[in-house]
C-alpha cells in the first residue's frame, strides 16, 4: 500500500489516506524539487542524476525546479551553468525552472568566483529561458511575462501555464531577502524593479485565474518568505517580500477563495502546512509545500484532483 497525504484546501481538511498504487494516476501530477544539486560535482551530481532518472519513471505531466541548482559556496561559472542546463535536459518530460539566490545574487562572494550578480542574472536569462517553452526533452508551452507585459520586458523567467483546470505561475522571488540589500546601488535598483514585476505578475495571474475559471492555482518560487519575520510581523518593513506577499499575493488569495498551493525551497526541510495569515486570520485556502534539498536528495510528487492536492516523496532509485 502507498501512503499519501491529501490536502483538500477548499475545506481546510487534512487526511492521511492509504491508496492502492493503481489509484495513483487519478487526476494529474507534477514533480516539485529544488536546492539541488548541492556540493562538488564528484559528490553531488551522481545522486542528483539518479533522482532525475527516478522522476523520469513516474509519468508525471511535468516538473518544477524552484531554484538553487548549486550551493552557496560553489562557483557561479559558465561551466557550472552548462552542467546544470544539461541536467535540466536530462528530464524526459518538461521541466520549468525559476531562479534561486545561489545562481546570481550571492555570486559576489569570494568562494563563488567572485562574479558580478547582475551579469550572472543576464547569463541565466540567456541560457536557461526560451520564450514560449520550458526546458526538458518534451518542452511545455507557456507564457513569459517578458512577452505579455512589455513594461516588464526583461522578466522572461516569470512564466505561466494552464493544465487541466489548474493555473501555474513562477515568480522570481529568491532567498537572501530577495536581494533587498544595500550592498550597492545597482542591487537596490534591481530589487525594486523585479519586485514591481513580480507584483504585476501576481495580479495578472489571479485575474487570469478568475477569467479562465481555474479550479486551483499553484505559485512556485525559491525563497522562504518568512526568513525576515519578526516577533510582531510576518513581513516587517525590512522584508524583501512585504509588497509581493503581504500586500499582493495574500489579499488576492483571500479574495479568490479557491485553493492556492505555494511551492518553494530555500530552507531545505520538507514541510506541508498552512502558515499564512492576513489581518491576523489564517488563510485556510492557501497551502505551502517546502521541497527538500541540499543533503536531502529527494523530490515531491504532487497529484492534483479537483480542489485537492496529494503529496508523495520521490527518492532516487537504489
Amino acid at each position: 500500500m502507498l501512503k499519501r497525504l491529501w490536502l483538500c484546501t477548499a475545506w481546510a481538511l487534512v487526511q492521511v489516506l492509504s491508496v492502492a498504487p493503481a489509484q495513483a494516476q487519478q487526476g494529474f501530477s507534477f514533480v516539485a524539487l529544488g536546492d539541488l544539486p548541492y556540493g562538488s560535482p564528484d559528490k553531488a551530481y551522481g545522486p542528483y542524476r539518479t533522482l532525475i532518472d527516478r522522476i523520469n519513471t513516474l509519468n508525471s505531466d511535468f516538473s518544477i525546479h524552484v531554484g538553487d541548482f548549486k550551493s552557496g559556496s560553489t562557483l557561479c561559472s559558465d561551466e557550472e551553468f552548462a552542467h546544470q542546463l544539461a541536467h535540466f535536459q536530462r528530464f524526459k518530460g518538461a521541466v520549468v525552472y525559476t531562479p534561486g539566490d545561489n545562481e546570481w545574487t550571492d555570486c559576489h562572494r569570494a568562494n563563488n568566483g567572485p562574479y558580478d550578480p547582475l551579469e550572472r542574472l543576464a547569463a541565466l536569462r540567456q541560457r536557461f529561458y526560451t520564450p514560449g517553452r520550458s526546458l526538458g526533452q518534451q518542452p511545455l508551452a507557456l507564457q513569459n511575462q517578458s512577452d505579455v507585459m512589455p513594461t516588464h520586458g526583461r522578466y522572461v523567467e516569470n512564466q505561466r501555464w494552464m493544465h487541466q483546470g489548474t493555473l501555474f505561475a513562477t515568480l522570481h522571488m529568491v532567498g537572501s531577502n530577495n536581494n533587498f540589500e544595500t550592498r550597492d546601488p545597482a542591487a537596490v535598483q534591481e530589487f525594486f524593479e523585479r519586485d514591481a514585476a513580480n507584483v504585476a505578475w501576481i495580479e495578472a495571474t489571479f485575474e487570469q485565474a478568475h477569467q479562465r475559471q481555474a479550479s486551483a492555482l499553484v505559485l512556485a518560487f525559491q525563497a522562504d518568505v518568512f526568513e525576515t519575520r519578526s516577533a510582531w510581523e510576518d513581513f516587517p518593513p525590512w522584508s524583501g517580500f512585504r509588497k509581493s506577499m503581504a500586500d499582493t499575493l495574500l489579499p488576492l488569495a483571500r479574495r479568490w477563495g479557491k485553493p492556492v498551493l505555494v511551492v518553494h525551497g530555500d530552507s531545505h526541510q520538507f514541510k506541508i502546512d498552512q502558515p499564512f495569515q492576513l489581518d491576523k486570520k489564517p488563510l485556510t485556502n492557501v497551502t505551502r509545500l517546502i521541497v527538500p534539498g541540499a543533503s536531502d536528495v529527494r523530490a515531491v510528487k504532487v497529484t492534483v484532483q479537483g480542489a485537492a492536492f496529494a503529496f508523495e516523496m520521490v527518492t532516487p532509485a537504489p
